[in-house]
């Protein structure tokens, strides 16, 4: 919680104030503080990437991570960065016993890491989604089955 300046910072570098309009913001909205798989990437005293995870609810069942926003300097893209932070997050949350991670992203990006496209309808974000942008990863097998409905934050 004591890097979330130093996060927003870096966010308004990478992305600017466009990013507040997507639909996995409003998922966030009214949620404080970072989860405990969010990471970060420090050099010379400056945030460099980051990578946030946020707890939520698929149909009211709690348990899945929402995967988002993942961020790293323009200059230090193609460094290995966010594999890494996205690997370290994954790793973390299985150990902790998480069923499911979703993300709203690119496919080609993504699909490194075991994640595949949402099956259309399954779950349903709180605003306009690209269906073939939706993408989830088991970390127990068989778990996107588990969960179908109104994707939500959960601040529980």
């Amino acid at each position: 919680d004591a890097d979330t300046a130093a996060i927003e910072a870096l966010h308004d570098r990478v992305s600017g104030p466009g990013r507040y309009v997507k639909t996995s913001y409003r998922v966030r909205e009214g949620l404080t503080g970072q989860s405990r798989w969010c990471h970060g990437v420090w050099t010379g005293g400056v945030l460099v990437a980051a990578i946030r995870f946020t707890p939520i609810s698929i149909g009211g069942r709690a348990g899945p991570l929402l995967l988002g926003p993942l961020a790293v300097e323009r200059r230090l893209k193609g460094e290995g960065l966010g594999k890494g932070l996205v690997a370290l997050g994954l790793a973390a949350a299985a150990a902790d016993g998480v069923p499911l991670v979703v993300l709203v992203g690119d496919a080609s990006y993504y699909a490194r890491f075991g994640f595949v496209t949402v099956p259309f309808g399954c779950i349903v974000m709180p605003g306009p989604v690209d269906p073939a942008r939706l993408l989830a990863r088991e970390l127990r097998a068989g778990a996107l089955a588990d969960f179908a409905g109104m994707l939500a934050g959960d601040a529980s």
